[in-house]
């Protein structure tokens, strides 16, 4: 049964009332007349009872207070072990039983989070990147200091020490140069360690953010070298198979060509030496401009920045190639080498003929989008699969018979070397559309 503390304490004050009424009638009958004398003994005899009466209810609500104001103290320290118990069914009962609630989803909260800590540091750990969280220090210049390391990166400054509480520059000064001078550099990218046989290749990432109040800086430091080493392997493998493959086809012809046109001249029938030497010669053009384009892709200079007017330009790469300009040239010159830029558009071009498309559908469009210019060729070819798509830049990495898997290679490097990147994707309605994005720098 359900008794609320108003009903509790209304039966309580009812009780003291008729106790204290049956001490005056029963005092009057024994002593009447005295009215005074009674009251002052009915007075003496009713208020002990109702203190001790008042106290016995109160005392165990008042000790549930100090131990709801215990357990609070320790949910604030962050101990969520302890519960209450109230015998009673009343509005005390159900505060006590929210309060037991909410100490099991705190505890189950704590130990979520703290199992999710120890996950989230045993795969920090346990990486192979060198993790370093650096605080800049009020009124100090420097770097400022280590508040976390991973076991990567004490290894790799430190030999396994802690790291934590020493000042970055310090653990430079003791470290490679080239590791000092990379973070001095700011941003990110790769720098080399050491020299001969032990040089070693790494990446550096770094990330700022403000955390309490302070800044800081997340320090990323990935060991390279073991994975640049197998992509060079496969690269040279590959490079060697495309070569032995295009030599084969080329030299193969050759042998065959030269031993017929011995037989012919052995046997006096020269009539068909002219055939045999013109095939030959376009064996031979073919095979050499293989290795020119090899050695173009391998020997791409650094960009030549020069004033580029886009009229002259256009008009110039259309006198070498079919096109169709889409929309307006952008008005003010660009700062770019001319020379790379229209080498890398012919193989983009050339491409969208060989692809299939009309070439009335072969279309070149130059726009500037606020900070950057976007020079895009446009087809209505087959296109590309999503295979096709994620290899298409990979040097020699080609889908036609005769194709070097240059083409796209190229464009990619010479947009790379301008500081911006291509972009490849299927239209609408069939066809590809080779985007490159590059800085839109404009001469002084």
């Amino acid at each position: 049964m359900r008794l609320s503390l108003v009903t509790r304490f209304s039966a309580l004050v009812g009780t003291l009332l008729t106790v204290g009424i049956i001490i005056a009638l029963a005092l009057d009958h024994l002593l009447p007349g005295r009215p005074l004398l009674t009251a002052v003994l009915c007075l003496a005899c009713v208020v002990p009872i109702a203190i001790i009466t008042i106290r016995s209810q109160v005392q165990p609500i008042l000790s549930l207070f100090r131990a709801l104001e215990g357990t609070v103290t320790s949910y604030r320290d962050g101990d969520f072990s302890f519960s209450l118990h109230w015998p009673q069914n009343d509005e005390l009962a159900d505060l006590i039983r929210a309060h037991n609630e909410l100490g099991n989803v705190l505890r189950e909260q704590r130990r979520d989070l703290v199992q999710r800590e120890l996950l989230l540091d045993t795969m920090v750990q346990n990486t192979p990147v060198a993790m370093l969280l650096v605080a800049a220090v009020p009124n100090q210049a420097g770097a400022g200091a280590v508040v976390y390391a991973n076991l990567a990166a004490r290894q790799l400054l430190a030999d396994g020490r802690k790291l934590e509480g020493h000042a970055l520059d310090d653990l430079l000064a003791q470290a490679s140069p080239a590791l000092g001078e990379a973070l001095a550099r700011g941003g990110d990218g790769l720098f080399t360690a050491g020299e001969g046989e032990e040089e070693q290749v790494y990446h550096l990432a770094r990330s700022s953010f403000s955390l309490n109040g302070r800044r800081h800086e997340l320090l990323l430091l990935r060991h390279l070298t073991a994975e640049l080493r197998r992509q060079e392997v496969q690269t040279w493998k590959k490079v060697i198979r495309v070569i032995s493959h295009e030599l084969n086809n080329s030299l193969a012809p050759l042998a065959s060509l030269a031993h017929s046109g011995a037989e012919l001249v052995r046997r006096g029938q020269t009539e068909r030496l002219p055939q045999i030497l013109e095939t030959i010669g376009e064996r031979t053009r073919h095979l050499e401009s293989f290795i020119l384009g090899y050695a173009r892709f391998a020997k791409l200079p650094t960009p030549r920045l020069e004033r580029c007017n886009w009229q002259a330009f256009i008009a110039r790469l259309a006198s070498q190639i079919p096109f169709r300009l889409e929309g307006e040239l952008p008005p003010e010159p660009a700062l770019l080498d001319q020379a790379q830029l229209e080498q890398a558009l012919l193989n983009l071009l050339k491409n969208a003929h060989e692809s299939g498309s009309a070439p009335e559908h072969v279309a070149l469009q130059v726009r500037r989008v606020q900070d950057v210019l976007r020079v895009e060729v446009v087809d209505r070819g087959s296109g590309m699969n999503e295979a096709v798509l994620t290899n298409a830049l990979v040097p020699f990495y080609s889908t036609k018979r005769s194709g070097t898997g240059l083409g796209l290679a190229l464009a990619r490097e010479i947009a790379e070397a301008h500081g911006g990147r291509i972009l490849l994707s299927n239209r609408e309605g069939g066809g590809l559309a080779v985007t490159m994005i590059l800085p839109a720098l404009t001469p002084h």
